[in-house]
């Protein structure tokens, strides 16, 4: 396997990513807690483009961005593979994991603890119809019957948005919103409970699944 080496920050859902691809994968690593107001040396060297976490570094070689990052493992160990055979399947994984990105992230969840007011309330509206494409995405995906946005497997799409069901417990721990889950998107509500029950995820989540 060679040398491996994980540079996060702590609650970082990026980092978690790459934590979750490597237990799934049974690879062992060292990791690094870095702190964002007084970065290492090691992480400007490695990621000198966004001198952000996480950061994958692999023989010494540094891989940066999280999407990219599970890609790579991936590629770079063949056992329990993320993504599916068929050439289709994985472009379809891998348009659903880039919109987690550029629609949950930085357009959503990102600017509710951001703004204030009307703000936030439109960006509440903006989230709940980007969880309603997402259970819509799930039903497609998996078959309509199966746990994972992988089917009966747990997948590249799955490592990609779980780690952002923790937004959704601290949200509404905060008293900032309550997004209703069980009764609303109910395929989302019955995946992040199935997604809580694997041992990759619980080591890699600080968060409580629905119930």
């Amino acid at each position: 396997m060679g040398q491996v080496k994980v540079l996060n920050a702590e609650q970082s859902p990026f980092g978690m990513r790459v934590l979750i691809g490597l237990q799934e994968k049974g690879v062992k690593y060292e990791y690094q807690q870095e702190d964002l107001s007084s970065k290492s040396e090691l992480l400007l060297q490695a990621n000198p483009v966004y001198k952000k976490v996480p950061v994958l570094i692999h023989n010494g070689k540094p891989v940066s961005e999280s999407l990219v990052i599970l890609e790579y493992i991936e590629d770079a160990w063949s056992s329990n593979p993320f993504l599916p055979s068929n050439a289709y399947d994985r472009a379809r994984e891998r348009f659903w994991a880039a919109f987690v990105d550029t629609k949950v992230y930085y357009n959503g969840a990102a600017l509710i603890l951001k703004y204030k007011g009307e703000a936030q309330e439109e960006a509440k509206r903006n989230l709940l119809e980007y969880l309603g494409l997402l259970e819509g995405a799930l039903n497609e995906l998996s078959g309509g019957i199966k746990p994972y946005f992988g089917g009966k497997k747990f997948g590249f799409m799955d490592i990609a948005f779980i780690p952002f069901a923790c937004w959704f417990v601290a949200w509404e721990a905060m008293g900032v919103w309550k997004i209703p889950l069980d009764t609303q998107f109910p395929r989302l509500h019955e995946w992040v409970n199935a997604c809580m029950e694997r041992e990759s995820v619980k080591k890699s989540l600080q968060i409580t699944a629905f119930k």
